[in-house]
């Protein structure tokens, strides 16, 4: 029986834990053959209630997945001991999940944690979770140690973040994992503990005797690492052959030119990785850094899902200039989100990049993120110029808040993005541009001119459109019949009472519109369009789900009364979101 049990009382004292029991021996005895979800809050738990706990699941022999959640109930060391005792005696566990962040666990208490699960021998799947706590590097050496003795443990997934390891604790714990021969599937999260380039290195030295990982997901940013560090921590893991899915996340570690021009090397060794998630933000890595990455990556021919984050990193011309370049090279790349947000990406780099990407032939799927950098209007129309050669794309994320771009180079790229003739998911950013009124419609022309479109995410947030620029967006949404769900966002725009009622009248053409999520908020709509736009959307007959925003439009009682008995005739609405706060009190008169 496939079932899902989600307790979610409150328990205002330790004396309840009896009754969690009962909920945990009553599942057990239906003979679960999973137990999904065992979601059980528990406000007051001390370390007695812990061991208690555990101590009634010791008779029975269950192979479901236990999930205790914990956290922030500050058990300590003598909590964490006893838990993990009661834990010894179920000998039959094959999948266990437990939260134990943030609970002053130090030392002692891990240690006793991990001789617990030793005992567990047929485990071979593990989430522990010991997020904010004060195990050390003892803590860390001994819970390494103890894995080992796990010996089925083919999935593992490690949270040590903000425990103070240090680079000892780092290296002890790589070694003790290298020893788990069957683990294929490691995730190990050490978020902020001074491991610095000694613990990079030793961690990445021990990792390359897990011969059979095949996926590896290693968070080690704001550690300090430095470019030996990187440089050690990829040769290593070039030693890692069956390696096909890495996540690798290194912000903010002073990496610099050479260590990442050394990591990159080192990956396209991997010979056999497929997807590939690396996150370099914050490391000064510049135009050099980004050179040297990008003619590594070129040699990674069998990547098909790449995930490259290079914000906040100083890259210039030179720069973004090689990455497009090495992107190319990746032909067999069909899946790339490109972060290079607050670089120094003017036009001529925006448009060398797109050209780049129209080289990427077999690009479906493509998140870029180019915000708050220093895009005008020739950059927009470069980069749409080089997105409309992207004719595989069905995915589209475009991130471009916070630039210069204006009527032009929206409309521009607007055009650009009819020639992706088989797009049908399209997030376009462009919050905080200078749009106006003639670059929202001929926009929104444009996107009507997407055949397949179904889902729209369109931005504008302040970008003066006003009126006339919600008319015409309007009107050209109206011709997008396929579309499913929308989200549109013009908030702080100066649109009127005309632009919301002639809006809404657009969109009760979308016929086949589903979910709308409408973001009207401090615009001056008024009473009167307020009402109009609820009699509109009420005329949507598929509509489903509606988030409606009108903070701070000035509509006042009457506008709230209309609204209201308009929406009353959405009668297949189900999920309604509706915001309506004022400057002033609105009274509803109920």
């Amino acid at each position: 029986m496939h079932s899902e049990y989600i307790l979610n009382e409150i328990f205002n004292s330790s004396q309840y834990i009896y009754l969690f029991l009962y909920f945990i021996l009553f599942l057990l005895n239906q003979k679960l053959e999973t137990i999904d979800a065992l979601d059980a809050t528990l406000d007051a738990l001390d370390a007695l209630d812990a061991l208690e706990a555990l101590e009634a699941l010791e008779a029975y022999e269950t192979k479901h997945i236990i999930s205790q959640i914990f956290g922030k109930f500050k058990i300590g060391d003598e909590g964490a001991s006893g838990l993990g005792s009661g834990l010894a005696n179920c000998i039959n566990l094959l999948n266990l999940t437990l939260n134990l962040h943030q609970n002053e666990i130090g030392t002692v208490g891990a240690s006793d944690l991990g001789s617990a699960l030793a005992k567990c021998i047929k485990l071979s799947n593990l989430t522990l979770n010991l997020d904010q706590n004060e195990i050390g590097a003892v803590g860390a050496s001994d819970l390494g140690s103890a894995l080992t003795k796990c010996i089925k443990l083919s999935n593992l997934t490690l949270n040590l973040n903000q425990n103070e390891i240090g680079a000892v604790g780092a290296s002890d714990l790589g070694s003790a994992l290298a020893k788990c021969i069957k683990l294929s599937n490691l995730t190990l999260n050490l978020h902020y503990n001074k491991i610095g380039t000694i613990g990079a290195s030793g961690l990445g030295s021990a990792l390359e005797n897990c011969i059979n990982l095949s996926n590896l997901t290693l968070n080690l940013c704001q550690n300090q690492i430095g470019a030996m560090g990187a440089s050690d921590l990829g040769s290593a893991l070039t030693k890692c052959i069956n390696l096909s899915n890495l996540k690798l996340n290194l912000y903010n570690n002073l990496i610099g030119s050479m260590g990442a021009s050394d990591l990159g090397y080192a990956l396209a060794k991997c010979i056999n990785l497929s997807n590939l998630t690396l996150n370099l933000c914050c490391n000064e890595i510049g135009d050099e850094g980004a050179l040297g990455l990008s003619s590594a990556l070129a040699k990674c021919i069998n990547l098909s899902c790449l995930a490259l984050d290079l914000s906040k990193n100083q890259i210039g011309y030179k720069g973004i200039s090689g990455l497009g370049s090495g992107l190319v090279k990746c032909k067999n790349l069909s899946y790339l989100t490109l972060n290079l947000y607050d670089n120094l990406i003017d036009d001529k780099y925006a448009s060398d990049l797109g050209s780049a990407l129209a080289n990427c032939i077999n690009l479906s799927n493509l998140t870029l993120d180019l915000q708050r950098d220093k895009i005008g209007d020739e950059g927009a129309s470069g980069l749409g110029f080089g997105l409309a050669n992207c004719m595989n794309l069905l995915n589209l994320t475009l991130n471009l808040h916070q630039n210069k771009i204006g009527a032009v180079g929206a409309s521009n790229l607007g055009s650009a993005l009819t020639k992706c003739i088989k797009l049908s998911n399209l997030t376009l950013n462009l919050h905080q541009n200078k749009i106006d009124s003639v670059g929202a419609s001929d926009l929104g022309s444009a996107l009507a001119k997407c055949i397949k479109l179904s889902n729209l995410k369109l931005n504008l947030n302040q970008n003066q459109i006003g009126d006339e620029g919600a008319s015409g967006l309007g009107s050209a949404l109206a011709n997008c019949i396929n579309l499913s769900n929308l989200t549109l966002d013009l908030r702080q725009n100066q649109i009127g009472a005309m632009g919301a009622s002639e809006l809404g009248s657009a969109l009760q053409k979308c016929i086949n519109l589903s979910n709308l999520t409408l973001y009207l908020s401090y615009n001056l709509i008024g009473s009167t369009s307020a009402s109009d736009l609820g009699s509109a959307l009420a005329k949507c007959i598929n509509l489903s789900n509606l988030t409606l925003n009108l903070r701070c439009s000035e509509i006042g009682d009457e506008g709230a009364l209309g609204l209201s008995s308009a929406l009353a005739k959405c009668i297949n609405l189900s999920c309604l979101s509706l915001d309506l706060r004022q400057k002033q009190f609105i009274y509803f008169g109920l």
